[in-house]
């Protein structure tokens, strides 16, 4: 593959491996690889593209090099509705590898909130419109996103309050300033368990190990409601069927280690694993799904 670098993308809040110039398919990867992840250090993001790095490593007998790129991209399926004008088109200009791991967020509430369901949550909303608030990470991200859906399939009007990160946002909600959010599970089940907050439910589409008696909020109030962190790989359009062939056999077989497993269970994610035709449907049914929720709720990123 001469002049080529193949990219391999941990998506939904994206982070991309780039094996460095391989001369050809044949020969890949001839050079270390580059995995390239959108956000900090010590994130999820970064952990679960971390683990994965590890045990590909060992594989392929390659370096494999974790570039912590913040900025570089963001929620996959998101952006491209979020933002007017992208550097690169997220259908066109890669090719979907896997999916790897899916994270629910969980519906915290401050404990002064007169809600202890999510049935009570809507009916006080409903009663009260423009006058519950939910924290989010920052204006157009999962966690934001999660609570436009939230209004919109429940009809209600809740009042979003960003902030710059998710931890002084969580720490507003401990402190009462705002009543609710969509937060990650491993920062806030801590806080759930010491009854500095209340947890009504989950976001996936079914119940998560993390937290197994939380109900979700399709089964208890919202059909169809899903709203997850999810992580994919994906590599440059373009790239060998056979290098996007043998990233997949490799990249799959390491999710389904147990230690894998448990590392991302560790952190409220669900190991998965899929073919590239599968995970270019996800991206395609996650893009449509997400464009409507930005268009009907106005959402823009700043």
């Amino acid at each position: 593959m001469t002049g080529r670098r193949a990219a391999l993308s941990l998506a939904a809040t994206l982070a991309i491996l780039a094996p460095h110039a391989a001369r050809a398919a044949d020969a890949y990867p001839a050079k270390p690889v580059r995995f390239v992840v959108a956000f900090p250090p010590g994130g999820g993001t970064d952990i679960i593209a971390r683990s994965i790095a590890q045990k590909l490593a060992e594989r392929i007998a390659q370096q494999v090099v974790v570039d912590n790129r913040m900025g570089s991209a963001g929620p996959l399926a998101i952006n491209a509705s979020l933002f007017g004008k992208m550097p690169f088109d997220p259908i066109k200009d890669l090719a979907p590898v896997t999916l790897a791991a899916s994270t629910p967020n969980v519906l915290v509430v401050h404990p002064s909130l007169k809600a202890a369901t999510v049935e009570e949550l809507i009916a006080l909303a409903k009663a009260r419109p423009g006058e519950i608030n939910f924290a989010s990470s920052g204006h157009g991200t999962p966690a934001h996103l999660a609570g436009e859906l939230f209004d919109s399939m429940a009809g209600v009007k809740m009042v979003h309050v960003p902030y710059k990160g998710a931890a002084p946002a969580l720490a507003d909600l401990l402190g009462g300033q705002v009543q609710l959010m969509f937060s990650t599970m491993p920062p806030a089940l801590p806080h759930v368990k010491d009854g500095k907050l209340r947890a009504l439910a989950v976001t996936s589409a079914k119940r998560s190990p993390a937290a197994p008696d939380l109900p979700t909020l399709d089964e208890i109030a919202l059909p169809g409601f899903e709203a997850n962190t999810w992580h994919g790989v994906v590599v440059p359009a373009g790239t060998p069927a056979t290098i996007v062939a043998r990233l997949n056999r490799e990249i799959v077989a390491i999710l389904h280690l147990p230690d894998v497993v448990e590392r991302f269970s560790s952190q409220g994610a669900e190991a998965l694993g899929s073919t590239p035709e599968e995970f270019a449907a996800y991206i395609r049914s996650e893009t449509l799904k997400w464009a409507k929720v930005v268009r009907d709720s106005g959402a823009k990123a700043e």
